[in-house]
């Protein structure tokens, strides 16, 4: 059985890196400057993370989902 995790991931312009997290996986904060190492962090940490939570072994299925805010001024 495959499960389904949303990543969601967000840049901070101010800190000029993505951050990830996800409310399937409690404790995943990942940083990175780049998508693809936000990516590879994410893969990195998250079988230590599911492995605490008793969740270890299972397939995963990632969507990762991808958020930026700008102010823009009015017109």
């Amino acid at each position: 059985m495959t499960r389904d995790i949303t990543i969601d991931a967000r840049w901070d312009g101010e800190a000029a890196v993505w951050i990830a997290t996800s409310e399937a996986v409690p404790g995943l904060v990942v940083e990175a400057d780049t998508w693809p190492s936000m990516i590879d962090e994410v893969r990195l940490v998250l079988p230590d993370l599911l492995e605490l939570s008793g969740h270890s072994g299972e397939k995963l299925s990632l969507t990762f989902k991808a958020e930026e805010h700008l102010d823009l001024a009015g017109a």
